[in-house]
């Protein structure tokens, strides 16, 4: 009896081992199919946009003799041998400069303000009215879907030359892109407390005043800080289609081929972009803190 139990169980042991191994065989297979369609996949868009590599060997000189046409003064010095030299329009570049963080800043408070009015009703935990739901998302994915630089076209050729059409730009994009990411935290909150505020009478606004915006504003803020980041960065390029800031003298300085001011403003603005960064990941990393020590 002994006996037959054992070879039962040896039988049963090694049923399950080749079913496991024919599962394992069948997900191996599964990942080189995938893999397959992913190369197959990249071979057709990059044969479709006429991607040559051997180009991109033949010339990858070119590109390593500009970059270091930029590192040398029109004497043939390096740049670094005269700072003075390299910098000399470092008040007007600041002054750009500076123009390009504001344009970041109001763009980024525009897009964060209506983001947060907009984000509630495209919940569906909060709104019960699927439609009005769907409206709003379909809004704020148009917003983040166009890009800032179409924006900025678009407002440029409406408006004209300066920084506004830069901030109209930034800010419908901030639109999208925060409401997107609010109304998922909204969307992830406790319920509870808004269901307590309901049923004790209270209306959805204030439901929203004490009962969600407790649970999410450390996250708002935190969100609205990593986008002003992004947005930094995106309003040094503004001035490329005429939209003020940093990057219309820079995109002079590339056409007219002033090799070393091109240099000099791009350190100015990654050593600005850079201390952004590091400002508001502290600042992110406080609010986050804050928030869990609550």
């Amino acid at each position: 009896m002994a006996k037959t139990v054992t070879n039962t169980e040896t039988a049963r042991m090694a049923e399950l081992l080749s079913g496991y191994a024919r599962a394992v065989d069948a997900r191996r297979l599964r990942t080189l199919q995938g893999a397959a369609l992913v190369v197959v996949l990249i071979l057709v868009a990059a044969w479709s946009a006429e991607v040559r590599p051997i180009t991109l060997f033949n010339k990858i000189g070119a590109l390593t003799n500009y970059l270091g046409g930029t590192l040398k003064l029109d004497s043939g010095q390096h740049v670094w041998e005269d700072p003075v030299e390299w910098f000399w329009g470092l008040g007007k570049w600041l002054r750009l400069l500076g123009e390009t963080l504001i344009m970041a800043y109001v763009g980024t408070l525009t897009g964060a303000l209506i983001a947060f009015i907009l984000c509630f009703t495209a919940c569906s935990n909060l709104v019960r009215d699927h439609r009005v739901v769907f409206v709003m998302r379909r809004l704020l994915e148009f917003g983040r879907t166009v890009p800032d630089l179409v924006f900025a076209l678009i407002f440029v050729y409406t408006f004209g030359l300066g920084p506004i059409p830069g901030v109209m730009a930034i800010a419908i994009h901030t639109t999208g892109a925060l409401g997107k990411l609010f109304s998922e935290v909204v969307e992830n909150i406790d319920m509870k407390p808004v269901e307590g505020i309901t049923a004790s009478g209270g209306s959805w606004v204030q439901a929203i005043r004490f009962a969600v915006l407790p649970q999410v504003q450390s996250n708002f803020l935190s969100y609205a800080l990593l986008r002003f980041e992004i947005n930094v960065r995106g309003a040094a390029v503004m001035g490329f289609v005429g939209a003020g800031g940093i990057g219309d003298e820079l995109i002079v300085s590339i056409r007219k081929f002033y090799n070393s001011d091109v240099s000099a403003i791009l350190v100015l603005i990654i050593a600005t972009v850079m201390l952004i960064d590091y400002l508001t990941e502290l600042a992110r990393h406080r609010l986050i803190g804050a928030q869990v020590r609550t």
